[in-house]
């Protein structure tokens, strides 16, 4: 719970301008992480058993939805389909913070004995597949349906406001979902009213010591990209490879460098 601690009296410090740290308030967050621990373990080991792929995460919406009108945490729902904004506003002025967590889970049989394992079969691509939170997404909503329940019984400290964003569609929807996940919800205006100063976003990682969060100064960021790279070869006899070029050697040795 030391990790989710750590995650919220940032947020409260970071929040409250040059705010001194109050040895009371630290003593507070630490207690309330400690008693919702069990509570987060059993959202994210329910997340985990029921996951959905991009762009179909209603049951994952609705669970979310309930658990945030609870807290009394005015919801935007749904949103780039099947996203969740949540929005606390504290009891003082300040800036916008918003947080992120990721939603879908992946196009993965589990093969585990847990009692909450996954046993979610779908058709995808035309093939029926098994579906798993193999990526972590279920901590990531854990985590912050978490904090929203911390911050909302914090309010009175809370300088600004705060926007939970429940991201879906982070793996990559079908091409024929068209636009979805971050790009879509930013299309449809989660960084305005109110407009929002600053994102903060986390990804669990097992490199990473228990009770520990990595962190690097302006921010750390991860993606994937693609490239096209066409290499024209030149014919030649068997007997004479050395009239031609081969595409294939040279291909090689592209594909060799930019690995290492």
């Amino acid at each position: 719970m030391k990790k989710l601690y750590i995650f919220v009296f940032t947020l409260l410090v970071s929040i409250g301008t040059q705010a001194q740290v109050n040895p009371k308030l630290q003593a507070k967050l630490d207690l309330q992480a400690k008693e919702i621990e069990e509570k987060m373990i059993g959202w994210r080991r329910h997340l985990h058993q029921f996951p959905e792929l991009s762009n179909r995460e209603t049951k994952t919406g609705a669970y979310i939805v309930a658990h945030l009108k609870s807290l009394g945490i005015e919801v935007q729902y749904p949103v780039a389909k099947t996203g969740v904004v949540g929005i606390l506003k504290g009891d003082k002025p300040g800036p916008v913070i918003a947080l992120r967590a990721d939603m879908d889970g992946l196009p993965v049989t589990e093969r585990s004995s847990l009692p909450f394992a996954s046993k979610e079969k779908v058709i995808f691509n035309g093939q029926e597949t098994g579906v798993m939170h193999a990526c972590g997404h279920d901590s990531h909503m854990a985590m912050l349906m978490a904090v929203a329940e911390i911050l909302s019984k914090n309010k009175s400290e809370l300088k600004g406001t705060v926007k939970f964003f429940f991201q879906p569609a982070e793996e990559g929807g079908l091409p024929s979902d068209g636009l979805s996940g971050a790009e879509l919800m930013i299309k449809e205006g989660v960084m305005e009213n109110p407009k929002v100063d600053v994102v903060f976003g986390l990804h669990i990682q097992s490199l990473t010591p228990s009770g520990k969060i990595a962190l690097k100064p302006e921010g750390l960021m991860a993606a994937v990209d693609g490239l096209n790279i066409k290499v024209n070869g030149k014919g030649a006899h068997g007997a004479t490879p050395w009239d031609g070029v081969d595409p294939i050697m040279i291909s090689s040795q592209i594909i060799t460098g930019l690995q290492t």
